[in-house]
């Protein structure tokens, strides 16, 4: 199962994500923000960049406790 390792901000809702399988990938989030939790993200850049990883989830999180499941970030979404 893989798993999200680290992640780094980019422009736009976009996001570097290196996962446990060594590979590294980017992709746009910004279709999957939706929703009283995630839409925040959308609207403010700075809360958006504020994303980490969550060792224990294995996903990325942001400071108002949203989430992304992390099978769809690495299996859903095409790479950029």
């Amino acid at each position: 199962m893989v798993r999200i390792r680290s992640v780094r901000p980019l422009d736009g809702l976009r996001v570097e994500l290196g996962l446990t399988d060594g590979s590294t990938r980017i992709v746009d989030v910004g279709p999957l923000l939706r929703g009283p939790m995630l839409e925040p993200l959308r609207r403010d850049a700075d809360l958006f960049r504020a994303v980490r990883v969550d060792e224990t989830l294995g996903t990325i999180v942001w400071p108002n406790d949203a989430d992304l499941d992390p099978d769809v970030l690495v299996l859903s979404l095409p790479p950029l």
